[in-house]
């Protein structure tokens, strides 16, 4: 793809997302969405794989149906209340469709079906966008509404967080199972969004770093199975003996910064009087602990060389930056000390 080429879709994709962050007006916000999703495709199939343009065609139909049903949804508060504002959804009916649809886009359970299978088709550094910046703009919209049925939100966040880790389980293709932990982080982030806006804002900042990370850790190995995990010590000795850690802060085990959102996570869920809700979800995280832990098995305790199903990849030097992941490293490994200076900086 031409740099300017590639410059335009990136221009786009921060445009679309800025355009959605600044709107207080749902046609402007739908028009932030769309912008995002239309500068996305092109990345998607650049490289014109079956598959890839299989999962670009996943992505668009699914966004396409988000989107509809999002300015229907927009269209009808209009009609029963008045008002385009974003502030003023107070009828239940397009206050939940618009709820359901922001859930589609960023891939929620039930409607998470698509997620998996799109991730699949992309490679690492495209996978990397979709599963990160492409959540904020809709997380943006979603803070901003304040649902009048909060059962639906109960019920999406406690779906998302068994599915995720349920269905990450007997993946051994490592963008699907970041796939379904995409899935149950964002579970975590809709049960707690509307009793601690500013929790869910963090919970969603840690899960971008510690998903930045893991991406650019599989990007350096390029790796895309378990099994390719296992030759990675030849490669790039001390991050192998690094990346189990950044695993277990995707898990949530202390003392690493994955333990903070969802330390902080349950204690609200207890105080809003939800105790059973706050053990399942506990209980839901020891299923993506689970696979982050066989991850680690695969990276670190299985010696090269091994009976690999495919063929051994070449081992050269990889031409990736090391700045960006060394960064988010160390923040994805360390920041749970600061999670007081971060709570006061995320409090309204």
């Amino acid at each position: 793809m031409s740099p300017y080429i590639l410059a335009t879709l990136l221009f786009s994709l921060g445009l679309g997302t800025t355009i959605t962050f600044a709107s207080s007006h749902w046609l402007l916000a739908w028009m932030g969405l769309e912008i995002n999703t239309l500068a996305i495709i092109p990345l998607m199939a650049q490289n014109h794989h079956p598959r890839a343009v299989e999962a670009t065609t996943k992505y668009f139909l699914t966004q396409a149906t988000a989107a509809a049903m999002l300015l229907f949804a927009s269209t009808t508060n209009a009609w029963l209340t008045g008002e385009w504002s974003i502030e003023q959804m107070t009828h239940p009916i397009p206050t939940t469709m618009i709820i359901i649809a922001l859930a589609l886009k960023i891939g929620l359970a039930p409607v998470h079906a698509w997620l998996p299978e799109v991730l699949q088709g992309l490679d690492l550094t495209t996978g990397l966008i979709l599963s990160t910046w492409q959540k904020l703009a809709p997380f943006a919209l979603l803070l901003q509404i304040h649902p009048t049925n909060p059962t639906i939100l109960i019920g999406l966040g406690l779906a998302s967080t068994l599915i995720g880790g349920w269905g990450g389980l007997n993946q051994t293709q490592l963008r699907k199972v970041l796939a379904y932990s995409s899935i149950a982080h964002l579970g975590w982030m809709i049960l707690v969004l509307q009793f601690s806006p500013s929790l869910t804002l963090l919970t969603l900042l840690t899960y971008l770093v510690m998903t930045f990370s893991t991406f650019l850790v599989f990007k350096v190995n390029k790796a895309t199975n378990i099994n390719s995990l296992a030759t990675s010590w030849a490669k790039a000795p001390a991050l192998t003996a690094l990346t189990p850690l950044i695993l277990l802060s995707l898990g949530g085990l202390p003392p690493l910064t994955g333990f903070m959102p969802k330390w902080l996570i349950l204690q609200e869920l207890s105080k809003q009087d939800l105790a059973p809700l706050a053990t399942i979800a506990a209980l839901s995280a020891l299923l993506s602990l689970y696979f982050y832990l066989r991850l680690s098995y695969a990276m670190t305790l299985t010696m090269s060389p091994n009976n690999l199903s495919g063929t051994t990849i070449w081992r050269l030097p990889s031409t990736q930056l090391t700045l960006p992941l060394a960064i988010s490293l160390i923040a994805t490994l360390s920041l749970l000390p600061l999670t007081p200076a971060a709570m006061a900086l995320l409090s309204p």
